[in-house]
């Protein structure tokens, strides 16, 4: 069992200063069937582009800051505490249109390196 402490990924340092990061936190718990990210975007950018799932579901938790997750081409407003679940094959990215960054842990079902991301930019 691992326990993520969500306000340790809150106050972590950005590694990349001014620019957003993003790296795996579950590779190492060696994980068989769950991917998991954490991310830090900074203001104006997107935590990735826009992009689909065929089979993998998300949940999102907005740790720190705010922004809109695009699903769609609809954009639905987020905030620290949320939390979002984009089911399989729907369309998505997260954009910090803020002052701030944002910072969340992202987990998906999936089978590690398992390709089925589908870009559309």
């Amino acid at each position: 069992m691992h326990i993520f402490n969500s306000r340790e990924y809150a106050e972590k340092e950005n590694p990349t200063p001014g620019n957003t990061y993003k790296t795996d936190i579950l590779s190492d718990l060696k994980a068989q069937s769950l991917c998991g990210v954490f991310t830090i975007v900074m203001p104006g950018d997107k935590g990735g582009v826009y992009h689909y799932h065929e089979e993998r579901e998300h949940l999102i938790v907005i740790i720190e800051g705010e922004g809109v997750e695009i699903v769609e081409g609809k954009e639905f407003p987020v905030k620290a505490g949320d939390v979002l679940f984009v089911p399989a094959g729907e369309k998505h990215t997260i954009v910090n249109n803020s002052a701030k960054e944002m910072r969340y842990l992202g987990f998906c079902s999936c089978t590690p390196g398992m390709p089925d991301r589908q870009e559309l930019e």
